[in-house]
């Protein structure tokens, strides 16, 4: 009966425990974008496994995590891990997109940049936008 709510007098849909900040979707569209352009011009991860022994390995420039995976159990360890690794993330808001944007047909939950290619410089300013972000900018 509550279905559909968000946005009604002001509420907001929650997003899940793992996400640790915001992401303005320009931000977001410039990650897909960039994803997108390192796919044809460098290298990507695509999948949680794939994308994990990636940041694990130390391979990933920036690693890209969807908010509306479902269980979020899938990618919750992701956040931490590329924390602890010193590897630049953010969030994008569709798996769906994030699917299409590494070039498979399906869903991704998560994807991640080993080579930038042409889209370095892009990788370079969504890094440090999600420096400030996270308050590490200033």
């Amino acid at each position: 009966m509550l279905r559909g709510v968000e946005g009604v007098c002001g509420l907001s849909k929650k997003k899940p425990f793992y996400v640790r900040f915001e992401v303005p979707p320009e931000v977001a569209e410039a990650s897909y974008e960039a994803l997108r352009l390192a796919r044809e011009t460098g290298s990507i991860k695509k999948g949680t496994n794939e994308t994990t022994k990636a940041v694990e390995r130390g391979l990933a420039k920036l690693t890209l995590i969807a908010e509306d995976v479902d269980p979020p159990e899938v990618v919750a360890h992701l956040p931490l891990l590329c924390e602890e690794r010193g590897v630049p993330y953010v969030y994008v808001p569709s798996k769906g997109r994030l699917g299409e944007a590494a070039g498979i047909n399906v869903s991704a939950a998560s994807a991640c940049i080993i080579e930038p290619g042409e889209a370095k410089d892009l990788v370079n300013e969504i890094i440090e936008r999600v420096k400030k972000l996270r308050g590490g900018g200033e």
